[in-house]
């Protein structure tokens, strides 16, 4: 939430009403204007594997993008590709209004239980993609809400180094 970036994107619920974890966390901070502007601009919500932009309101970042994350079941659903989406078109958006640095969190790893391992595979290869396409984008984070799930993503950019070496086949 005190990432100096131009947008930070909050795990959203479909309604944008603010709620629990990442999101309400991202609704506090940036004071009762960001829940007014969502409500205002965005009466429908907004779809899983969608995203949305406001204004950062009292935040450092000068937009927040609402990326509503998939409810993990039991991974035969689409979760995987809603989760991506959710990445992807946070970039797209992102690039699109000519913002060059953005600070993800580890969408639908907290209430909606996606694992944590799969999860972090999907951000970092939908990012990396996303990258290639949009490379006026300079800064990415991810700001992950523990040291146990900045380990699980820590692994999986160890993991993907070694596969891009050749000396893991995993």
């Amino acid at each position: 939430m005190r990432e100096a970036v131009d947008a930070i994107v909050n795990a959203a619920n479909s309604r944008l009403s603010g709620g629990g974890g990442v999101d309400g966390a991202i609704h506090r901070a940036a004071g009762p204007g960001l829940l007014e502007e969502c409500a205002r601009r965005y009466p429908e919500g907004c779809p899983t594997g969608e995203v949305r932009i406001t204004g950062g309101h009292a935040l450092p970042a000068r937009y927040v993008i609402h990326a509503v994350g998939p409810i993990y079941r039991d991974g035969r659903h689409g979760e995987a590709g809603l989760l991506a989406a959710c990445y992807r078109r946070a970039l797209e958006l992102a690039a699109r209004e000519r913002l060059r640095s953005i600070a993800f969190p580890a969408l639908s790893c907290g209430a909606y239980r996606f694992p944590w391992a799969e999860a972090a595979g999907v951000a970092l290869e939908a990012i990396a993609q996303g990258l290639q396409e949009h490379r006026e984008i300079a800064q990415v984070r991810m700001v992950l809400f523990n040291e146990e799930l900045f380990e699980v993503f820590r692994e999986e950019v160890e993991r993907r180094r070694r596969c891009e070496r050749g000396s893991d086949t995993k």
